[in-house]
């Protein structure tokens, strides 16, 4: 079977960095918080170019928190997408706030910025794009809409470490980013881990005290947080792999430029890349109209793969009655998740395997 993705093979490329890393950690007597911590959160927010980075214990940990940090709460709407995680969706319910939900463009798969000036009130507070597949979504257009109604701007960045727009990392483009370490991730630890980029000082350290139950530096609590550290260990795993993370991306992109020659010419749509943007395909998703039957096809072959997302979080149970959709309702966001089909695409895969996967899909369609 090919794996759409494989953490097995990543830990196995960095097998002897990871190894002495986290012997390092061992031997130090420090598993909570400390410098192994610190020197990541330094090295991973110059890697992002802002100035703070917060360690945290998941992606959806740094959503939430983020919007803490900007004291967003109940009786708040914050703006974002359906097609995405639903743990974006489900950041913004866990601080009260109602989630508006807009559609996404056709072709970018990420948000319509023409969509959200529409789903604007009184109560909206804050625009969360996701950086969807590894593509960063279109950032001066959102940036704008926020500016222009004086709202706070919070990159999902947890498919995109180390995708750039117009030359500036994601992250470090609006208010805040928001990062996921989860092991299928671009940069991935051993387990769950998140992080909290910004250039605001105030907030990074709020993000800080929120974290570990409201503490300041004295350990007095100031206010009412959570425990959602980063493990040192995971911090120093996440540390050893960061420096071979733009080599990692450049051979997920040097795969997807094989998968695109290789499916041309065929009635599937590859992943767009936009005007000024860098795609680290955290996954590479095409779009076609028997995305069932090919899926089966796949399978039966020896292929793994999946659909990100098959379902849009506005008609999931237990979240379609607490959130809020956009008047012009999602169309885009409809006819999408009935086309698309995620191939199996990581840094250690084989172009022998990649191979494969094209000569397969090529038979489906009946292309020799």
């Amino acid at each position: 079977m090919i794996a759409f993705a494989s953490p097995l093979a990543q830990y196995r490329a960095h097998e002897g960095a990871i190894q002495e890393a986290i012997a390092r950690v061992l031997a130090s007597g420090s598993y909570v918080l400390g410098e192994e911590l610190e020197r990541f959160e330094r090295a991973f927010a110059a890697y992002c170019d802002t100035t703070h980075a917060v360690g945290v214990g998941s992606g959806t940990d740094a959503l939430i928190l983020a919007l803490r940090a900007l004291d967003i709460g109940p009786g708040d709407e914050v703006v974002t997408v359906s097609h995405t995680a639903v743990a974006t969706v489900a950041a913004i319910l866990a601080t009260g706030a109602t989630p508006v939900l807009v559609d996404v463009d056709a072709v970018r798969y990420t948000v319509d910025p023409a969509a959200i000036e529409g789903a604007l009130t009184s109560r909206t507070r804050a625009i969360v794009p996701v950086h969807l597949y590894g593509q960063a979504a279109d950032m001066d257009a959102i940036i704008a809409v926020a500016r222009r109604h004086g709202l706070r701007v919070i990159e999902d960045c947890a498919q995109a470490a180390g995708a750039r727009h117009r030359g500036r990392s994601v992250g470090s483009l609006g208010d805040i980013g928001c990062f996921s370490f989860y092991p299928t991730k671009n940069l991935g630890a051993l387990g769950d881990g998140g992080a909290v980029v910004t250039r605001d000082r105030a907030v990074a350290e709020r993000v800080a005290r929120l974290r570990q139950y409201g503490w300041d530096a004295t350990r007095k609590a100031r206010e009412i947080g959570v425990n959602s550290r980063l493990d040192p260990l995971q911090a120093a795993v996440l540390g050893a792999k960061l420096p071979a993370l733009d080599r990692d991306n450049a051979r997920r992109g040097a795969l997807a430029r094989r998968y695109d020659a290789g499916l041309a010419g065929l009635p599937v749509t590859p992943p767009a890349v936009c005007d000024g943007a860098s795609h680290v395909y955290h996954l590479y998703v095409i779009a076609c109209e028997e995305r069932d039957a090919l899926m089966a096809h796949l399978r039966a072959c020896g292929i793994g793969c999946a659909v990100h997302y098959p379902e849009p979080v506005h008609v999931q149970d237990g979240y379609a009655q607490r959130v809020a959709v956009s008047a012009g309702g999602l169309p885009a966001t409809e006819q999408l998740v009935r086309r698309i089909l995620t191939l199996p695409l990581y840094p250690e895969l084989a172009e022998t395997d990649v191979d494969f996967v094209i000569a397969s899909i090529r038979d489906f369609y009946g292309y020799r």
